[in-house]
């Protein structure tokens, strides 16, 4: 069995804010969660990693070098820090050596990806990628050799896995997934992902398989709506039995690099009135067993998000997981059901058929 633990470590924002270092961090790094969203560029809010991520590792090369990787459905390249890089971000974090593995080979493309809060540059090599124990080999993959400001300088995690469509790869760049699968190195052609709740252990991605002991309430599937990132269509939100949001249907993304609930601005303003969250979010923590259920109706059937899921609670303060967000597409308005939605359910990345099945957790 392919599976690969995710540890959740503490979030960005309480070490900053431990540090007392959150306002002006947050001054000098604006950013626009929406960036990752635009076709035709394989962009990442690295913001988003602020509150909650989890992370996994991963080896490169022969004999493996390691690497800290966030498994992110929203975006298709991996990519991690090199020893060309002498951005402080790369200083502090594992950087690949591509001098001490036999099996790299390299390359004079190049890569770029484009981030909330800058860019990152890099040049592409193929090597053996291990991930919970299938060795990929020739994996294409980036090599860090600038990373933007000084945000990746706190982070955990040294890179990212992308585990979306190889449509919105930077560089064509062949995904991690699309070479197991080409290599026939999985069961099935899927893998699913468990998130826990709170600092409970035991999130893991895994690859080519649905563990049963997760699907005891059964599994929705919903089709893709398009196959670039797991996108679904969403028939409405409601509370308490009436439309709030969405109430002629919208676009929904199922990315577990995203922390939070993406919502378009207008939808976002009408659900902190409803909720009763000031406007930087934050709420009564004696509020939040009063709170009603967020329910997404999708594909005919209801998915419940309970108070517990969409409140952080974090040093004695309540904050809405929610954050808004205005992604402009053809088929309307978009929604990003983070990990706030995804820590509810037991999520398959069905790439045979084509579809997400979730399945509630108890």
């Amino acid at each position: 069995v392919h599976r690969v633990p995710l540890r959740k470590m503490k979030s960005l924002r309480q070490r900053l804010q431990e540090q007392g270092l959150l306002e002006s961090y947050l001054e000098q790094h604006p950013y626009n969660l929406a960036a990752k969203y635009f076709p035709g560029i394989a962009v990442e809010p690295l913001e988003n990693y602020m509150d909650d991520e989890y992370f996994g590792t991963i080896s490169i090369g022969t004999p493996p070098q390691e690497f800290t990787v966030v498994f992110d459905t929203g975006s298709s390249n991996l990519w991690v820090p090199s020893v060309f890089c002498s951005s402080p971000a790369c200083r502090n974090h594992n950087r690949f050596n591509p001098a001490e593995s036999s099996t790299f080979l390299s390359t004079n493309d190049t890569l770029f990806i484009a981030y909330g809060t800058g860019s990152m540059t890099g040049v592409l090599g193929y090597d053996t990628v291990n991930v919970a124990g299938i060795n990929v080999r020739n994996q294409i993959f980036g090599l860090a050799e600038t990373e933007p400001g000084d945000f990746f300088y706190y982070t955990p995690f040294d890179g990212i896995l992308g585990l979306a469509f190889p449509s919105i790869a930077s560089s064509g760049a062949t995904p991690v997934f699309d070479n197991m699968m080409m290599e026939n190195l999985v069961d099935r052609h899927l893998f699913s992902v468990y998130l826990s709740r709170d600092s409970q252990g035991g999130s893991f991605v895994l690859f080519g398989a649905i563990d049963p002991y997760y699907t005891t309430r059964g599994i929705s599937w919903i089709p893709l709506s398009a196959e670039t990132y797991w996108q679904i269509t969403m028939e409405s939100v409601s509370i308490s039995g009436a439309p709030v949001a969405c109430s002629s249907g919208c676009q929904a993304i199922v990315d577990t690099g995203t922390t939070l609930l993406a919502v378009p601005i207008r939808a976002f303003r009408t659900l902190m009135r409803r909720l009763g969250a000031n406007s930087s979010g934050e709420i009564s923590c004696e509020a939040v067993s009063n709170l009603p259920d967020l329910i997404f109706h999708i594909h005919g059937k209801e998915f419940p998000v309970p108070p517990r899921a969409y409140v952080l609670r974090s040093n004695g303060y309540c904050t809405l997981g929610l954050q808004g967000m205005d992604v402009p597409t053809e088929e309307g308005e978009l929604w990003i059901l983070g990990d706030v939605f995804i820590r509810e359910y037991y999520v398959i990345f069905d790439r045979a058929n084509n579809k997400v099945g979730l399945s509630q957790l108890p």
